[in-house]
């Protein structure tokens, strides 16, 4: 299709081990099967989705010493679930995230390498990283990396895997690689040649100063989250000015935002279809294990009904082990306070609100129309989908709402290419000479 509007990209997010899932509506299926994945998968394929993206959990969460509800069935590795992906679809891009804390260059490199070969060039890596000592007790050196040294890591962790992608010529020659950097020395030779991508697709998830450098100067898609049109303007403006600096031209990053979405006839059944979702999400037993991250202390003795803790957060590192700090308790608290008291909210109510996450909320046509505009309008270059059902959650959408994309002119309505690169609209790398010894 060639066109000179703004086109828009989609992206599927496998629903696991999240708060977004509901895992007591009777459709919803194993996390773990592999035909979960499949049906998930072939259904971003039959709407044309650019990739379908997995996360990754290399500990099993705890809170007050127990293992995480949303953990106790096991969080499998997701560059195997993509490599047995590949054998069955044809055109989706297959998106791992892993972590470039716990893992090393050479053999993360050909990994990724192995999947874009078996794949005909579909793979990409979500670049993720972590400062989180709970984690590395499950490794060797764990616990080691400085907060402040994360980011300094993962970028020289992907220009070492770009080295070592580009240490085999286009003419499929082997050329030994060498890298002497502050986090890694190696030389020698790589197993795997140049791959139908080059350099397989690299998407970074963060929103921190460093985090919007990082993507800046190495990424090719960005995962990100903002709820309103200002915001998102705001962040899109503020990661593409980023991009001069390092070389890179406006189209080179891709910023495509998590969001989820509820599909009603009307207005209104979306809505109530929405609320209900979100009740199911922040159970009373969710909501008192929310307050206990931020005031941090046991509050099983509370009245999910009843108000929130009248007592300031007493932090507690190590009551919740393994899951994203939420912020400032403090703040937090007195935030949730203002919007409990100015609505007259109960704590579960005031969790349901203040964590809320659905992005997009209304008929087919209305959804279709304000994904259109976010995207023309400069807040993103498209959407990571984050259904709330396991694995159909992303069936209704391709139904109802694809349709209406392609109608406005706004979201392809074949593939044209076979790689992610392709369907992306970014460029397949040229191999750069490597240290020869």
């Amino acid at each position: 299709m060639t066109t000179s509007r703004k086109q828009l990209h989609l992206a599927a997010h496998f629903p696991g081990v999240n708060n977004t899932t509901v895992w007591q509506d009777p459709r919803s299926q194993s996390q773990i099967d592999f035909s979960s994945f499949v049906h998930l998968a072939r259904t971003a394929e039959r709407g044309l989705f650019d990739f379908f993206f997995l996360a990754e959990g290399l500990r099993l969460r705890e809170h007050k010493g127990r293992i995480h509800d949303l953990d106790v069935v096991g969080r499998p590795e997701s560059l195997t679930v993509l490599n047995a992906l590949a054998a069955v679809t044809e055109r989706l891009g297959l998106a791992a995230t892993v972590n470039a804390t716990f893992n090393e260059p050479y053999e993360l490199a050909r990994r990724l390498a192995t999947l874009d070969h078996l794949s005909d060039g579909r793979a990409a890596w979500n670049v993720v990283t972590s400062s989180d000592a709970f984690t590395g007790e499950n490794f060797r050196r764990g616990g080691y990396l400085d907060h402040a040294d994360r980011y300094t890591r993962a970028a020289e962790f992907v220009a070492t895997a770009r080295e070592l992608w580009d240490s085999w010529s286009e003419d499929g020659t082997p050329r030994p690689f060498a890298h002497s950097g502050q986090h890694f020395d190696i030389r020698g030779e790589f197993t795997v040649p140049r791959s139908p991508q080059g350099h397989p697709v690299v998407i970074q998830a963060g929103d921190s100063p460093a985090g919007r450098d990082f993507a800046a100067s190495a990424a090719d898609v960005i995962f990100t989250r903002h709820g309103t049109l200002e915001a998102g303007r705001a962040f899109y403006a503020d990661v593409k000015g980023r991009l001069a600096a390092h070389g890179r031209t406006h189209d080179s990053l891709k910023i495509m935002p998590g969001v989820t979405f509820v599909l009603g006839d009307t207005a209104a059944e979306a809505q109530e279809k929405a609320h209900h979702i979100r009740r199911q999400q922040v159970s009373p037993q969710n909501a008192l294990l929310t307050a206990e991250q931020i005031w941090g202390v046991d509050l099983s003795h509370l009245d999910p009904d009843g108000p929130l803790p009248g007592f300031d957060p007493e932090p507690d590192p190590k009551l919740t082990q393994g899951r994203t700090r939420l912020g400032d308790p403090q703040e937090i608290a007195d935030r949730w306070r203002a919007l409990s008291e100015a609505k007259g909210l109960s704590l579960r109510e005031t969790v349901i609100e203040a964590t809320g996450r659905q992005s997009f909320i209304g008929t087919p046509e209305t959804v279709a129309a304000e994904m259109d505009a976010f995207v023309t309008q400069d807040a993103a270059d498209g959407f990571i989908l984050v259904p709330h059902l396991t694995p159909g959650g992303l069936d209704d959408f391709v139904d109802r709402v694809v349709p209406l994309l392609q109608e406005r002119g706004a979201f392809r309505t074949e593939y044209e290419g076979g790689t992610l690169r392709s369907h992306l609209g970014l460029p397949r790398p040229v191999a750069r000479p490597v240290w020869k010894g």
